[in-house]
């Protein structure tokens, strides 16, 4: 990828971070959001069929629709993909927010919401993770990422405990429409400043355009043509197979195994926040290691201890899971948010929404995938037994990374993909939408 970081303004921190915190409000707010409506759901139903339901309506849409989201955001307007993808969510909030005030919500008008917010975030995340790109210098991005991690860290700590208080003092539209409120903050920057757009290779005149399928169809070409970015993103699917099951089954383990109630449990999850806030400052701070996949690599596999620990933690022994936990949530946003950053400073801009869409589908369709296989294993041996699987095999996954020359050299071996993708590409160029 070309020097774009040369033409951004020396204050380029101050129209970035303004977009930035306004996201974080949207953030913030479709949390609240969330759990005002598990609990709804929880409390009017009681059934796990129903909840399950509405876990695969808010997972589906982001799934199936990730790789033409990207490719719609690499062919148009990223700042206004954004703005239509918030005012679409907070529009469907809205409309949600009509039916509690009526009385007349239906459990199936919830499900059509969350489709909907899914839908937009489909389009949303990779419009403003490829604009980072363009809005923060290279060498900033692995800082730019820990201080994402540490705000996903903050709201998962904090609104679960402001959405209980919430539950209990506001009425569901009236919850609801704080969400719309914050959607509104995350638009408002975007109405102000300029979004970076890249510039995508001058072809000849005689070449025509490329069609929208041409373009998608190009998304998996680049991928599979840069043999590192395809080891990078079969690593990440392996690591959300195996990781995604410890979550669904730290409640069993718990209750069955350390016959321990909600209070422990919910110990655990505040301990991994904490972990979390922490690992996303300290990556902020440090910046990581000079290679950002050895970073990854590292953190891969000093969390693989932590999981093998909670695995090996006798029943009496809680605490062990407790301190666990807390190394987890410190580790991920070291494994997370290199990983993140190498994406956004080896990719070539104008792809970057096909690449981050592509890998982020898969490897988010491997959540219910990997549950299928867990729950059996996990009924036929033992609550232990995922984390070994987990622990051993992340392990494995992070030593082998280590002696996999196309992985470890992925920060400066793309021009294959580059060549066979765009034969004729020119340097890239940089404008700005105003």
């Amino acid at each position: 990828m070309n020097n774009l970081e040369t033409s951004l303004p020396k204050n380029w921190s101050v129209r970035f971070f303004t977009i930035f915190t306004g996201q974080a409000f949207s953030l913030f707010g479709s949390s609240l959001v969330q759990f005002a409506l598990i609990w709804y759901l929880t409390k009017e139903t009681g059934s796990a069929t129903v909840l399950a339901t509405a876990s695969l309506f808010a997972m589906l849409p982001q799934i199936l629709l990730g790789p033409i989201a990207g490719t719609v955001v690499d062919r148009g307007n990223r700042r206004i993909i954004m703005i239509l993808s918030d005012a679409s969510i907070a529009v469907s909030t809205l409309l949600l927010a009509y039916l509690f005030w009526s009385n007349i919500v239906e459990i199936w008008h919830i499900y059509a919401i969350l489709a909907i917010r899914s839908a937009g975030g489909a389009f949303h995340y990779p419009a403003m993770a490829a604009s980072t790109t363009l809005m923060v210098p290279k060498e900033q991005l692995s800082r730019v990422a820990g201080a994402n991690q540490t705000l996903q860290g903050l709201v998962g700590i904090v609104a679960p405990p402001v959405g209980a208080l919430l539950v209990e003092a506001l009425s569901n539209e009236n919850i609801l429409m704080i969400d719309v409120v914050t959607a509104i903050i995350g638009i408002t920057p975007l109405l102000f400043f300029s979004v970076p757009q890249p510039q995508k290779a001058k072809a000849h005149e005689s070449t025509p355009k490329a069609s929208f399928m041409q373009d998608f169809a190009a998304g998996f070409k680049y991928i599979v043509a840069w043999p590192g970015l395809l080891l990078l993103a079969l690593m990440a699917t392996l690591l959300n197979f195996l990781i995604a099951p410890t979550s669904a089954l730290t409640p069993l383990l718990v209750t069955k195994y350390f016959n321990l109630g909600a209070l422990e449990l919910g110990s655990l999850d505040s301990l991994f926040g904490v972990g979390m806030i922490a690992g996303g400052v300290t990556l902020g701070l440090w910046g990581g290691f000079k290679k950002k996949i050895v970073t990854s690599l590292t953190g891969i596999a000093l969390f693989s201890f932590a999981i093998l620990a909670i695995a090996a933690a006798p029943a009496d022994k809680f605490w062990i899971m407790l301190v666990s936990m807390s190394v987890f949530g410190f580790l991920m946003p070291l494994v997370n948010g290199p990983i993140h950053a190498l994406f956004q400073s080896v990719v070539e801009p104008e792809m970057q929404g096909r690449v981050l869409s592509l890998v982020g589908s898969v490897a988010q369709a491997m959540m219910p995938l990997s549950l299928i296989v867990a729950g059996p294993v996990t009924d036929a041996t033992s609550y232990q037994a995922w984390f070994w699987v987990a622990g051993i095999l992340n392990l494995a996954i992070a030593l082998a990374g280590f002696f996999i020359p196309a992985l470890m050299n992925i920060e400066s071996n793309h021009a294959n993909a580059t060549l066979k993708t765009s034969p004729d590409s020119p340097t890239v160029e940089q404008t700005l939408i105003q």
